[in-house]
């Protein structure tokens, strides 16, 4: 059986194009034979190397509005529930996005990483305490508790340090992003079509 080319797809619990992203790839990815690698990442550090002190959403208001209504008909346009925005934005997601570095390779990692989008963007709930992403994890018949304990452990918390360098060194200054094996970058959901059919050598006339 031949291998199938992989796609990166890089990912912050608080972006909401993330959101519109996650919700989708993993259908889409096995129908283009393509293998996914989960790859959450922290933004906040990226931001802050670019001298912003928070989501661009929030430091340019006119964009973050039209951003809310953008995401609305999004979500509407592919069948997800109706947007609610939580009481806070952008959310701390350290708690959730620990859980997902430690789970990253894990069956369930697809499942978990909807779970907490569809708690944050469909239902407006917090998931900045760990607490919430436990009981998320428990209602994905996992053991919250002991995973949250795993994930707040030293080797986690260096993966996620050791990741964020990861995303600057190769360039990323937003989410989602998506890396194919030769190193082409595609940035935002709206070019996650674009990203699977390069990771399977689909290239537009005139580029190689």
């Amino acid at each position: 059986m031949a291998r199938r080319p992989t796609l990166e797809f890089w990912f912050e619990f608080a972006s909401t194009y993330s959101y519109l992203a996650a919700m989708r790839i993993e259908a889409l990815a096995e129908a283009a034979g393509v293998s996914l690698r989960w790859r959450p990442f922290l933004l906040g550090p990226v931001f802050a190397a670019q001298g912003w002190t928070s989501s661009p959403f929030n430091l340019f208001p006119a964009k973050g509005r039209q951003m809310w209504r953008d995401l609305a008909r999004e979500a509407a346009r592919l069948g997800l529930p109706p947007v609610t925005k939580p009481e806070s934005f952008p959310q701390n997601s350290l708690a959730a996005t620990r859980v997902a570095v430690h789970g990253a390779e894990e069956p369930w990692i697809g499942a978990y990483v909807r779970a907490v989008y569809d708690s944050e963007f469909a239902r407006g709930q917090s998931i900045a305490e760990p607490a919430a992403i436990s009981a998320l994890l428990n209602g994905l018949g996992l053991d919250g508790p002991a995973l949250i304990r795993a994930s707040t452990q030293e080797p986690v918390k260096s993966r996620l340090r050791s990741i964020g360098e990861e995303a600057k060194s190769r360039g990323l200054f937003g989410a989602p992003t998506f890396l194919t094996e030769d190193g082409e970058l595609f940035w935002g959901n709206d070019r996650l079509e674009q990203a699977l059919a390069w990771a399977v050598g689909e290239r537009p006339a005139g580029l190689r």
